[in-house]
């Protein structure tokens, strides 16, 4: 650690400055804790606040001090760039091949000449960088460091005789949830077969989209009058938002409405061997269908022969979904999964990976939930989508989260998961605001189109039998909130328990989280469908005061509060506010990077991995408080920390928003970075009002 200096050493007296400390009014007057509070900034003791800013013409302390300066922003470069520092990468001998690491010998490689790795093992060992302090995080598993010589703790290795005669803490804690290469494969290419989805669909009445179908639909869509407003009067429900011409077939299970991306089917089936009528026009010749025997119109795909039904089948399938029709299960007789006052951990994008889950699990968290994943993507059997899926054995209540903005596509992607994933619950995301996902008609623009969200709901709930939750938001708009009138039909579409954030799209994270509304939504929920409710929840005083406010609310979810400070699920079991020292917080970040170093390696890429996905992290735990320092107890979510010192200097590195400062930390974890690092924050934590996570 270096020296005190005056950015990280003790307070200097505002009085010797004779400067105003950041929290003074314009009169050069004290503000008083209440108001710093009412204008939502944090009320920290005036012996451990910064000096204001120095004036214009002066240098600032921390330059006079030599301390580094924030600003790591990471330098934009063109695709034929990073082209060319891979290939680069590729010849280098640091890049030695995966299997030569492992074994340490050079025969060991079976592609010989055509390995696209390094096979110089001589240069390797005179370029590779200095073992990183700490010992490899696989030794006490059963067989040997799977990076071998790439490891960056490989000093810490032992002979195998003697790593097999140690106990193995690696026996009880495993991953699970692997994308296997077989399917992927089949992913690539087309041809996973899914009976269940495509038998329910037909069961609804839905057939398979494919792209001009889409564009076909949501030009009808923009035809068709806005329903921004969802009427309950009438006792109807979401039948008010759609036009009246489309609510006569919500009670046919043989008809659908054009609605949402759905074909119409307006055959009658009395007779299930006709086939239905021929589809025409541009349907017919954009949208041809492949027809078994029997008449049934499948998915027709680039890869003819990958859907070409054989006559058993085609039996096969028609029997599917006759039994789906006859032995439709009510949602009150799937499988149940109990919510009901569980600290429930929030899908977060980007920070909430498998290693933060492990850490908050160890903290007294009950239920985690995987990343949002995008159906179309684990569709096409991306790798990095299917990571976002993987699961600890230590994760005892499990669930994924999957996006989709059309019922065919959450339907084959729930079948998909169910088969080839364990989980305990699928949520499927209905709430997320960012623009990527809302302008291809999936998250909060489902908002506006309950009867889509009718479809996928029913469309997921009916293929598998693993519960399926939904994540809303009041609403699109604001001051249009419509969750209230759809709370019941949600329950009857099929869902076990629906989340609602207290806030619109459009409002993003700024302002409170409206809770009221959330318990106003939790009162006409039916009692077979649990609600939970989200949004600001950051200590137990919020906890208890949601749950006591609406008993008949589930439990509460848990975001952006356990990114500022994992341990919050301590406080909540245990009643109390945690005044943690930086040397436990320090502690916490250690087991961080070590469960880090377990799922993403021990080599240079899985360190400078684990080094990236910390300092994701460490853009959000700066806007801790620590309880010792506030006048006013507990710490609010929306509160802006002023700049203060802490009680001691790593307290005080822990509490700078520069971004040098973030990496520093990371470097008393993990080694000096590499040089040429910069690293700028995916999401800007630090605008309150702004950020994409929670």
């Amino acid at each position: 650690m270096a020296e005190p200096t005056a950015e990280h050493g003790e307070l200097p007296a505002p009085e010797a400055t004779g400067d105003v400390p950041a929290s003074s009014g314009t009169n050069g007057a004290r503000r008083t804790p209440e108001e710093l509070v009412a204008k939502a900034i944090a009320p920290v003791k005036s012996e451990f606040l910064r000096p204001p800013p120095v004036r214009q013409g002066e240098a600032a302390p921390e330059a006079r001090a030599g301390a580094p300066q924030s600003g790591l922003v990471k330098e934009k470069k063109s695709k034929r760039q990073l082209k060319r520092e891979r290939q680069q990468e590729k010849k280098s001998a640091l890049n030695l091949c995966p299997e030569i690491a492992k074994t340490g010998d050079i025969s060991s490689c079976h592609y010989k000449d055509r390995c696209r790795f390094s096979h110089d093992l001589e240069a390797f060992n005179n370029q590779k960088p200095a073992d990183l302090e700490g010992e490899c995080p696989f030794l006490g598993a059963e067989e040997p460091c799977p990076f071998g010589l790439a490891c960056r703790f490989s000093g810490t290795h032992k002979d195998t005789a003697a790593a097999a005669a140690t106990p193995s803490s690696h026996k009880k804690n495993f991953e699970m949830n692997s994308l296997k290469k077989d399917v992927q494969k089949l992913l690539w290419k087309n041809k996973m077969r899914l009976p269940k989805s495509e038998a329910r669909l037909k069961n609804l009445g839905l057939m398979v989209h494919n792209k001009s179908v889409k564009k076909i639909l949501e030009e009808v869509e923009s035809k068709e009058p806005a329903s921004e407003d969802c009427s309950v009067a009438n006792g109807n429900g979401c039948k008010d938002a759609v036009p009246s011409e489309m609510t006569s077939n919500l009670d046919h299970p043989q008809e659908v409405a054009k609605e949402d991306g759905a074909i119409a089917i307006n055959d009658a089936v009395a007779d299930e061997t006709r086939p239905p009528k021929k589809q025409k026009n541009v349907l017919e010749e954009e949208n041809s269908t492949s027809k078994a025997e029997n008449g049934t119109p499948t998915l027709q795909s680039a890869s003819k022969e990958s859907h070409t039904l054989t006559e058993q089948e085609a039996s096969t399938d028609n029997m599917m979904t006759e039994n789906d029709r006859s032995l439709k299960l009510h949602p009150r007789e799937k499988k149940l999964i109990d919510l009901r006052d569980k600290l429930y951990l929030a899908p977060l994008t980007t920070v909430g990976n498998l290693p933060f889950r492990r850490v908050c699990k160890s903290l007294g968290a009950d239920v985690t939930c995987g990343e949002m994943a995008m159906g179309t993507n684990l569709l096409q059997g991306q790798a990095s989508e299917w990571a976002l899926l993987r699961r600890h054995s230590s994760e005892d209540i499990f669930g994924v989260q999957i996006c989709g903005a059309y019922p065919d596509t959450v339907a084959r992607t729930v079948e998909l998961i169910d088969q080839e994933c364990t989980v305990d619950f699928i949520d499927i995301n209905m709430g997320c605001p960012i623009d990527l996902v809302v302008n291809k008609g999936a998250g909060s623009a489902l908002l506006t189109k309950p009867m889509r969200m009718k479809a996928i709901i029913e469309a997921a709930s009916g293929t598998v039998d693993t519960p399926i939750t939904v994540k809303v938001r009041t609403a699109y708009f604001e001051g249009k909130n419509r969750i209230d009138s759809l709370i019941a039909d949600i329950g009857y579409w099929g869902a076990s328990a629906v989340t609602i954030h207290g806030r619109s799209r459009q409002q993003r994270y700024s302002k409170l989280a409206d809770w009221d509304y959330i318990y106003q939504c939790s009162a006409r929920a039916p009692d077979s469908l649990q609600v939970l409710g989200n949004g600001d929840i950051f200590s137990y005083v919020d906890w208890n005061k949601h749950k006591s406010d609406c008993p008949s609310l589930s439990t509460c979810m848990i975001a952006r509060g356990a990114l500022l400070k994992p341990w919050l699920f301590t406080e909540i079991k245990e009643q109390r506010h945690w005044d943690i020292t930086s040397g436990e917080r320090l502690n916490i970040l250690k087991d961080y990077v070590h469960v880090g170093l377990e799922h993403w390696g021990s080599d240079k890429k899985g360190v400078e991995t684990t080094r990236h996905f910390l300092l994701e992290w460490l853009s959000y735990t700066c806007r801790y408080v620590p309880v010792g320092l506030l006048e006013v107890v507990p710490q609010q979510l929306n509160w802006r920390p002023p700049s203060y010192y802490g009680r001691d200097d790593l307290e005080t590195l822990m509490a700078s928003d520069s971004a040098a400062d973030w990496v520093r930390i990371s470097e008393m974890l993990l080694g000096k970075v590499p040089d040429g690092f910069t690293f700028a924050p995916k999401h800007k934590s630090n605008a309150y009002d702004r950020a994409e996570n929670g």
